[in-house]
């Protein structure tokens, strides 16, 4: 049993201390997830605060399959979506940015970036490919889980991927760095990303 799971019992009783604990342990990591969707530091806690609102409202629904912080993760990228969805238009029709997503050369050798510089270059996508990209190369959703939570089709998620994909290469090709081929985040020690495309 993890230190999160022992609080489960006070939460589901509405206890405020333990809703105090909880959220001194995950907002950190919590308004991290919240920050890479949302641009704006203040929108971000918004989703922060009002994803915890729904974390203590909903505690008693948690039914202990996986873990308790996957499960707030969660709600923190709904609540974000949700969000994002009054704020920005996350479908882009196949023109938009088509001069922007044109792919770069084949790139052969990996980079490493800071988490700093990797959300700072995530931010300046627009909207729908910025949730995909982070929706899928992050948080580790597929395609059909991505096109339910969006309300988009398989398809469109795929492309927004792939364009999002086109435009961080052309993003690094015009910092003098170059994206490997693959397609996964992985973490890297030291306060680094690495970036694979």
């Amino acid at each position: 049993m993890t230190e999160l799971d022992a609080l489960l019992p006070a939460l589901r009783e509405g206890n405020s201390r333990a809703q105090e604990q909880l959220y001194q342990r995950l907002s950190p990591r919590m308004l991290a997830v919240c920050r890479r969707y949302l641009r704006d530091e203040i929108e971000a806690e918004d989703a922060l605060v009002g994803g915890f609102v729904k974390v203590f409202k909903y505690v008693s629904q948690f039914e202990g399959r996986g873990s308790f912080e996957g499960w707030v993760r969660r709600i923190m990228v709904h609540e974000s979506l949700r969000l994002l969805r009054k704020r920005e238009p996350l479908h882009l029709s196949v023109d938009d940015y088509a001069g922007q997503a044109a792919a770069s050369a084949p790139a052969t050798v990996e980079s490493e970036m800071a988490a700093a510089d990797l959300l700072e270059l995530l931010q300046t996508l627009p909207a729908g490919y910025r949730t995909v990209f982070t929706l899928y190369a992050v948080e580790g959703y597929g395609h059909q889980d991505i096109a339910d939570m969006l309300g988009i089709t398989e398809g469109t998620s795929k492309s927004q991927l792939s364009k999002a994909r086109a435009m961080l290469q052309n993003l690094l090709a015009r910092r003098g760095q170059r994206a490997p081929q693959t397609a996964a985040f992985a973490p890297v020690p030291a306060g680094k990303m690495m970036l694979a495309f």
